[in-house]
């Protein structure tokens, strides 16, 4: 039986949404403006020259961009083997939740809510509620920040002072940051567990608990046991009609957490995306026939994007295209993998959050040929196509009618 794998490259957008002037990000093109500053030598930390994705590309993703952005990247002009289009988002929003929950044919039906610009961007009710939560007499941060900023920032006070390090982004998220072992990683989560209902009543899309080690003289270290406490989606999405089907469900990094749970079956995590692609090249082995396979690729984002190094994006994504060629070339006649994103994240724009992009969209299974302009709610729908299940959600499938010859898998870049 087909098998279907789902990979999201978080935050690798290729420009072109065209409402990102209502976000002020008109003229963002994460892919676009890395391989642009490959190309011009202007990401040669840990790697250089021109952006090298052999297997991406040969998939469509230079074609993506251009379909996207009317711009093709310098260093992605091959001619593609797979099938190759470039995403809408309907929803209004540049996250995580939105971007999954519509790719997965869930579109988001209310506005978020998002606090203020300006600090201090958590009142006084809530400063309370999170100090009685968390046993303490304050909190550090209200305001917006990077989380490795602020953590490298107050990372010696919250040692001293036992409380907790609150933030909060251009994203629908109150974030707490705390040292694993001086505040407590249990006593963390159980803090984000009991606010977060408060927070998804007032339309804030996630609670998310950021651990730290590390002190002051040798510095502050992010571990990978980050916890997302999200709102559930509005309704059943793909992964609730893959399992009331029957259908063997495997969820790969933090799918988990922005799903609240919901239709994701057996977990999978890992310290880092390089070990979460270890679980990809198992599951492509072994996962049964029949099966579907979503996957988050987060640190494209949390590391490079909103940190603003475009040389560090340009290293990640030619790590993983190395990945992606051993990933496909452990799959089976009839299996389908699409490789897409949730939103932007351009290493070279103003301030360090996500940017409203369209998104590349790149199947492998059924030949080549051109997608085109599709929607975000259309992967789920061509998935679950593929899959044979009988919910498609309000998209519609990109996918052409198998032919024998392609049953094969289609080319391999």
């Amino acid at each position: 039986m087909s098998r279907a794998f789902l990979i999201v490259l978080d935050s690798v957008g290729c420009g072109g949404a065209p409402d990102a002037g209502d976000f002020g990000d008109e003229g963002a093109n994460t892919l676009g403006h890395v391989a642009e500053a490959c190309a011009a030598g202007r990401a040669e930390a840990g790697r250089s020259g021109p952006l090298h994705l052999p297997v991406l590309d040969g998939l469509g993703l230079g074609q993506a961009v251009e379909l996207a952005s009317g711009q093709r990247p310098p260093g992605l002009g091959a001619s593609p083997q797979g099938l190759w289009g470039a995403a809408t988002e309907f929803s209004r929003g540049k996250d995580t939740p939105s971007g999954h929950w519509e790719l997965a044919g869930v579109p988001v039906p209310w506005a978020w809510h998002y606090f203020p610009k300006e600090p201090p961007i958590f009142d006084e009710a809530l400063v309370a509620r999170v100090c009685a939560l968390a046993g303490t007499s304050g909190i550090l941060g209200n305001r917006r920040a990077a989380g490795l900023q602020i953590m490298a920032e107050l990372g010696g006070e919250h040692l001293r002072t036992g409380w907790p390090i609150c933030y909060s982004s251009a994203d629908s998220v109150f974030q707490i940051a705390a040292h694993e072992e001086a505040f407590g990683l249990e006593r963390l989560y159980a803090l984000c567990a009991a606010l977060a209902p408060e927070m998804h009543a007032q339309r804030i899309g996630r609670v998310i608990a950021r651990p730290f080690t590390g002190d002051a003289a040798s510095g502050f270290r992010r571990t990978p046991n980050r916890r997302d406490f999200a709102m559930q989606p509005p309704a059943p999405t793909l992964l609730d009609w893959a399992s009331a089907a029957g259908v063997a469900v495997h969820s790969v990094g933090k799918v988990g957490d922005i799903f609240a749970g919901r239709g994701t079956g057996r977990q999978y995590r890992g310290a880092d995306d390089m070990e979460l692609m270890q679980h990809m090249h198992s599951l492509a082995d072994r996962a049964e026939g029949g099966s579907f396979t979503f996957c988050n690729l987060v640190e494209f984002d949390s590391l490079f994007g909103h940190t603003r190094d475009p040389s560090g994006y340009a290293r990640a994504l030619e790590a993983f295209d190395a990945e992606a060629g051993r990933f496909l070339a452990r799959l089976r006649p009839g299996d389908l993998a699409i490789f897409t994103a949730d939103h932007g994240n351009d290493p070279t724009w103003r301030g360090t959050d996500h940017t409203r992009e369209r998104v590349p969209v790149l199947a492998w299974g059924y030949g080549a040929g051109r997608i085109g302009h599709c929607g975000f709610v259309d992967v789920a729908a061509s998935i679950a196509a593929h899959l044979g299940l009988s919910e498609r959600g309000p998209g519609k499938s990109f996918l052409p009618q198998r032919h024998k010859a392609a049953r094969a898998g289609g080319a391999k870049p």
